[in-house]
C-alpha cells in the first residue's frame, strides 16, 4: 500500500508517498486511512448520491472503507430520516440499502477508495430468516458482499422504536449463518450495549454468550460497546472488561467508531491516556471508523469533521498501534488485503 500525505488540513488528501517511503507522523495526517464503519445508506430519506460519497472519502484521505447500508429501515411512508426523530415508529430489518449499494457499487465498482461491502439485513432475533437471505445475495450479487453488519444485538437507543434485544436461545440457533461467515472469513460487526448509567453492565452477558459459542467467528464488537446511555462507565472497569475478552478469545476485534467515544470517555482529563495505553497493549486488535451516516442533508464538512474527531485518539498512540490502527493493518488482515501500509518514519 503507499502512503497518503496530506497537507495542512488534518482531512485533505495530497499526494502519494513512494512506495519505499515511510510515513511522518509529524509532517502527515493523524487521520485514518480506513474507515470501517460507514453507513453509505440512511435510515430514512434520500442518501447522498454514491459518486459524491466517494469523493468525501478521496478528498479526505480514506482508501478503504466498509460499505455499510443500515439494515434496519423507517418505513418509507414515516417521513423520518432518523429514528431518534420518530419514537413509536417501527425500525425494522430490511435487505434495500444492501440492494441499493450493492447495485450502486457493481456499476461504478471504484478502485480508490477500495470499498467491501456489507450485509446489515441480518435479524439477529429472527436467525432462520438469515441463511435463506445470504443465499439469495448470493444469487444476485455473487462474491459481491465481504462483510457483515453491523447488525444489533441489543441497542438501546432503538427501544423506542420496538427493537428488542436478541435473547440466549437466539444467540444458539445463529449457528448457521454463522458457520457460513467463518467459513468465507467473513467478519460481522455488532452492536451490543454493555449497559447504560443505571446498569453499566446489564447487557455484558449478551456479548460473551456470543463469543463464548462462535470464538472462531471474526467479530467486531461496534463502539466497543459503549452508547450515548452509558456515559459514565469508569475508563479502568471498561478496560479490564475489553482485556479480559481480548485475551480470552483472539478473534475478537474492538471498533473505535461513532464520536460518543471522543465527546463521552477519550475527551475527559487523563481519560485519553488509558485508552491509548489500552491499545498500545493490543495493536492489533482494533479497527477506526466513522459511524458516519450518508443521509442527504449532510455534506462533505460532517463528513471530514466526523473523520477528524474519530481520528483524534490516533495521535496519542504509540507508532506500533497507529500503524495497525489508523494506517489500516488490522483491517486489512481482516478482510484478507494483500496490501501493507508504510512503516512509521523513526524519530531521529
Amino acid at each position: 500500500m503507499t502512503a497518503v500525505a496530506i497537507g495542512a488540513s488534518p482531512a485533505g488528501a495530497g499526494p502519494v508517498l513512494a512506495l519505499d517511503a515511510c510515513f511522518d507522523r509529524a509532517k502527515e495526517p493523524y487521520t485514518s486511512v480506513v474507515d470501517s464503519h460507514l453507513h453509505t445508506r440512511p435510515f430514512g430519506g434520500k442518501a447522498i448520491p454514491f459518486e459524491e460519497l466517494t469523493g468525501y472519502l478521496h478528498k479526505s484521505g480514506v482508501r478503504y472503507a466498509s460499505m455499510y447500508g443500515i439494515g434496519q429501515t423507517l418505513p418509507v411512508d414515516s417521513g423520518c430520516t432518523y429514528y431518534l426523530d420518530c419514537p413509536g415508529v417501527p425500525v425494522v430489518p430490511s435487505m434495500k440499502n444492501d440492494f441499493v449499494n450493492a447495485a450502486n457499487y457493481l456499476e461504478e465498482r471504484p478502485e480508490d477508495p477500495g470499498l467491501a461491502l456489507s450485509m446489515t439485513f441480518m435479524d439477529l432475533n429472527h436467525p432462520e430468516t438469515i441463511p435463506s437471505g445470504i443465499d439469495l445475495y448470493d444469487k444476485e450479487f455473487p462474491g459481491a458482499f465481504r462483510w457483515a453488519g453491523e447488525v444489533n444485538l441489543v441497542k438501546q437507543a432503538l427501544f423506542p422504536n420496538q427493537h428488542e434485544p436478541a435473547t440466549r436461545e437466539n444467540i444458539k440457533d445463529w449457528a448457521p449463518f454463522m458457520k457460513v461467515l467463518r467459513d468465507r472469513g467473513i467478519p460481522i460487526t455488532i452492536h451490543s450495549d454493555l449497559g447504560s448509567d443505571a446498569e453499566r453492565t446489564k447487557y455484558l452477558p449478551l456479548m460473551e454468550e456470543t463469543l463464548r459459542r462462535y470464538p472462531k467467528n471474526k467479530i467486531v464488537w461496534a463502539h466497543m460497546g459503549l452508547s450515548k446511555e452509558l456515559s459514565t462507565m469508569d475508563p479502568d472497569q471498561h478496560i479490564g472488561i475489553l482485556e479480559r475478552l481480548l485475551d480470552r478469545y483472539p478473534r475478537l476485534t474492538l471498533d473505535l467508531s461513532w464520536r460518543v467515544l471522543e465527546d463521552q470517555y477519550f475527551s475527559r482529563p487523563g481519560v485519553r491516556q488509558k485508552y491509548a495505553a489500552f491499545l498500545d497493549r493490543y495493536p492489533t486488535r482494533a479497527i477506526p471508523g466513522t459511524d458516519f451516516v450518508a443521509a442527504a442533508n449532510k455534506d462533505y464538512q460532517v463528513y471530514a469533521e466526523e473523520l477528524e474527531v474519530t481520528s483524534r485518539i490516533n495521535k496519542a498512540l504509540g507508532d506500533e498501534a497507529f500503524r495497525d490502527i489508523a494506517l489500516g493493518r488490522n483491517y486489512f488482515r481482516l478482510l484478507g488485503i494483500d496490501r501493507t501500509p508504510p512503516k512509521v518514519c523513526k524519530v531521529r
